[in-house]
């Protein structure tokens, strides 16, 4: 931290030069922007009568929630509902989806709702019209909800609201500096992560670019490469990758099925149960599945999904391939190491056939 000096307080653009932090006044030629996200806040009628929790307030409870009723069935809450539930809670799921994580394939939400089932976690799908309200008895959360079967209410001791998240960008003064945002509160950039005001750059949470911390640290990196280095990196360049810290956790690279169908190229597909694949049945971890889907002109990986023991890790054999742009004939004739998840992604690929259009 040497030559950095930290303020604490509220920053606000003065101009696009000028940043006010409480009293003082700092100028500079370039200015960074970074100031992350937080948990949206869904209109929900009686949200505001009772004592609900987010992502962040969730952490700091002293005592362990008896009934922990998750509104939203994406990532934040499948992560925390799957974690209460091991702690010793009941835990109730609403999602007015008519199913999980709809960003995903169809397949890999089937896949979780049975995962999550199979740990007595209550999932309530098509979950529609949901209302809070206190319950007739204290420390009592009644959450109201129409859906296509199961009881019309819900009696829960605690509710976590889990639907989404918003840029920290109402409050910076971004007006002043004549930054502009996107229609969801998003600082619009470039493929370098420029804003449209010379001086400018917005990294993180807060440009719509990616929600995580490794897409945060990448944005420094294009920045940092571009400024100091003559590097010309580019947002466009990178691949999507992300995980879901379930258990079994959800890999992700590339796109997904329903995404490669949409762009009419052709296409190979290829999966593979984890109960087939021996390093998960010597840990007795045999739920969730392996898939990757190619282009079959290009040979290039489009693709991949590893729902299963380890598949944060092994989608990385897979990521780096695609980096290099590759075929996944390279990746085929490779030699394994035994017994990992990993040997079997040679295999897999051998039994490519065309994808359902």
């Amino acid at each position: 931290m040497a030559n950095c000096t930290v303020y604490q307080g509220q920053a606000r653009f003065e101009s696009s030069t000028v940043v006010s932090v409480g009293a003082e006044r700092l100028t500079a030629a370039r200015i960074f922007v970074n100031v992350g996200g937080r948990a949206a806040t869904p209109d929900i009628a009686g949200l505001h009568d009772v004592p609900y929790l987010n992502n962040s307030s969730l952490m700091n409870l002293e005592t362990l929630p008896e009934h922990l009723i998750v509104v939203g069935g994406s990532y934040v809450g499948l992560e925390f509902g799957q974690m209460f539930r091991r702690f010793g809670s009941q835990v109730t799921i609403l999602e007015m989806r008519a199913r999980l994580i709809g960003r995903e394939d169809e397949d890999i939400s089937a896949a979780i709702f049975e995962i999550l089932r199979g740990e007595n976690i209550d999932v309530r799908l098509d979950a529609k019209c949901i209302r809070l309200a206190k319950g007739n008895t204290a420390g009592i959360i009644t959450a109201g909800v129409e859906c296509a079967s199961g009881a019309p209410e819900i009696q829960g001791s605690h509710v976590l609201v889990a639907t989404g998240r918003r840029p920290n960008t109402d409050d910076l003064g971004l007006e002043n500096a004549g930054v502009t945002l996107d229609s969801h509160g998003y600082i619009t950039v470039d493929d370098q992560l420029r804003t449209n005001v010379p001086g400018i750059w917005a990294l993180g949470d807060c440009n719509g670019k990616g929600a995580f911390t490794h897409t945060s640290y990448n944005d420094f990196e294009i920045v940092a490469a571009n400024l100091l280095d003559n590097d010309s990196r580019k947002v466009s360049d990178r691949i999507t990758a992300y995980a879901l810290y379930i258990d079994p956790p959800l890999g992700r690279a590339g796109m997904t099925d329903t995404e490669i169908r949409k762009t009419g190229r052709p296409a190979l597909s290829a999966n593979r149960p984890m109960s087939r694949i021996g390093r998960a049945v010597e840990k007795g971890e045999t739920q969730g599945f392996m898939k990757v889907t190619v282009d079959a002109e290009t040979k290039q990986i489009l693709g991949a999904a590893i729902l299963g023991t380890g598949g944060d890790e092994v989608i990385h054999t897979i990521l780096d391939l695609m980096y290099a742009r590759a075929p996944y004939t390279v990746m085929q004739r490779a030699m394994h190491i035994h017994p990992t998840v990993a040997e079997l992604l040679p295999t897999i690929l051998g039994e490519l056939a065309p994808q359902d259009r």
